[in-house]
Parts: C-alpha cells; structure tokens; sequence
C-alpha cells in the first residue's frame, strides 16, 4: 500500500510527509504543524484505482492482443479482456 497517497486522501490538510513507514511518517500540514494520523485508517484504506494497477498487470501485451483480434476476431478478444475485467471489477 502506498502510506503517502493513503494519508493524503484521509487526511486534505497534509502537504508534505516525511518517512516511508508507519513508525517513521511524519505529516505537516501548510503552517508547518504535525498532523496527528488515523493510523486506523491509514491502514484500512483501499485505493479506489487499485482495479486500474492490477488489471494492467494482467492484460495481455498489445501485441498479443492484436494477434488475438487478428486470429479470433474482435469478439473473442473481448472474451481474452473480460476475464480480466470480471477478476479485477471496478468498485
């Protein structure tokens, strides 16, 4: 999970984070002040456009997917990138 992108959607009022890790982060927000984090939170969070990452990574390559459209046509590549798609469904 990406702790800073994390932070920052539960938190609007940080502008800069220091630290890669739970023990280590430190939030300010624009006076400079620490913001107190909702470690809770921070760690329950989903990101919304994980489905995004996760589907990328699964896809075929663009020159496979056009060898599939070129060997079984536009409908059977649609079934190749449904599958994808019905694993890793929008939320």
């Amino acid at each position: 999970m990406d702790l800073h992108k994390a932070i920052r959607s539960i938190h609007d009022n940080v502008v800069t984070i220091n630290g890669d890790t739970q023990e280590t982060i430190i939030a300010k927000d624009i006076n400079g002040d620490e913001v107190s984090i909702n470690w809770t939170a921070v760690n329950s969070w989903t990101d919304p456009d994980q489905y995004k990452f996760d589907r990328a990574n699964e896809y075929p390559t663009i020159v496979d997917q056009l060898d599939d459209i070129y060997h079984n046509g536009i409908d059977g590549w649609k079934a190749t990138i449904k599958t994808t798609k019905d694993k890793y469904p929008k939320e």
